[in-house]
């Protein structure tokens, strides 16, 4: 297995292999490569020499390779989510089953027969490493996890994009950019792109311009709305809800993220307690771990049975809510003024 950055520093110098598996959650660097694949590939006339293939016909993967690409050197196959890949449970489907066993063979036997006339590419959403088709592909040809990136390749990425457009971001800057848009690739290069455009050629992003132009996650407002409330400052945590109510951001939603976020400073506060490990507390992905210190400060501003009391609160307002008895907004309203009272 080779990892992302290899995966595509071997593209950028195009060199293309005949058999891939991409797989993982971080689907915008796999799309993205899955793109570049194509694009060395060349020109592609569909049911010639491009057949796409998913569960609904893997069955005849193996016949399509068979079938020549008249007119064409080689043909590309992309099969995604074939269902070839994932872990069987205890209820084992024999009909898939011998259709893994049965590919997996004819990779093995078919090998130089497909690095001649064939670029077979799999995708999917996950895959079970100790099956013996995903060691064939390992084996013979090139699979590549794509993870959710951690901060500092994350980090890395956006600087290389700033690079390319002439346009400059500080580390600071950088930060504050991905604690306001979150981590997800594809949400991060819009937005990026988005900056570089407004600072232009040779020109510097500032905090400012994010603030200004960014599209911020409802998770990065709550981290607001909660450090207004930390320091009692009651009129400005209500006006982030109330900038959140006039964005259309569905006022469900703000009390399970609200609820989800105090849970989360209460286990940081018990994890600084008991002296646990603060990342398998709050359960937080590789892409995640630069919160920790974000929920460490925030804990600081409150006390164990506040934060008790606060997620009791948010509890006993989805329930009143549900049986009729008061409005989402006026029970988040009065659960504010009630804590900085």
């Amino acid at each position: 297995m080779i990892s992302i950055e290899n995966l595509e520093k071997e593209l950028k110098n195009n060199n293309l292999n005949s058999l891939y598996l991409l797989y993982g959650e971080e689907l915008f660097l796999l799309e993205t490569s899955l793109k570049k694949i194509r694009r060395l590939f060349g020109e592609c006339i569909k049911g010639i020499n491009f057949i796409s293939i998913d569960e609904t016909n893997v069955g005849e993967l193996i016949s399509d390779i068979e079938t020549p690409a008249f007119g064409y050197e080689k043909k590309l196959i992309i099969a995604r989510n074939t269902g070839l890949f994932k872990k069987e449970g205890k209820r084992k489907n024999a009909e898939l089953t011998k259709l893994k066993e049965k590919v997996n063979s004819y990779l093995q036997e078919n090998i130089k027969i497909i690095n001649e006339s064939i670029v077979l590419v799999f995708v999917e959403e996950e895959a079970d490493g100790k099956q013996e088709l995903y060691k064939t592909i390992d084996k013979l040809g090139t699979v590549c996890k794509f993870d959710f990136q951690k901060p500092i390749q994350i980090e890395k990425r956006i600087k290389a994009i700033c690079n390319s457009y002439k346009v400059q971001i500080d580390n600071s800057t950088l930060r504050y950019f991905i604690e306001c848009c979150g981590t997800n690739m594809q949400d991060l290069n819009n937005e990026i792109r988005k900056l570089i455009e407004y600072a232009g050629e040779n020109g510097e992003i500032q905090k400012e311009d994010i603030d200004k132009l960014a599209i911020k996650k409802l998770e990065s407002i709550i981290f607001d709305l909660t450090d207004n409330l930390g320091k009692r400052d009651i009129a400005k945590a209500l006006e982030v809800l109330k900038n959140l109510i006039y964005a259309k951001e569905p006022i469900q939603r703000i009390l399970i993220t609200l609820y989800n976020h105090f849970k989360k400073i209460y286990f940081t506060k018990l994890a600084e307690k008991y002296n646990k490990d603060m990342i398998t507390s709050l359960n937080l992905k590789p892409n995640q771990t630069f919160l920790v210190n974000k929920y460490k400060i925030q804990a600081k501003y409150f006390k164990e049975k506040e934060l008790k009391d606060i997620l009791q609160s948010l509890r006993d307002l989805d329930y009143n809510y549900k049986n009729g008895l008061i409005d989402l907004e006026v029970g988040l309203e009065s659960i504010l003024c009630r804590y900085c009272s």
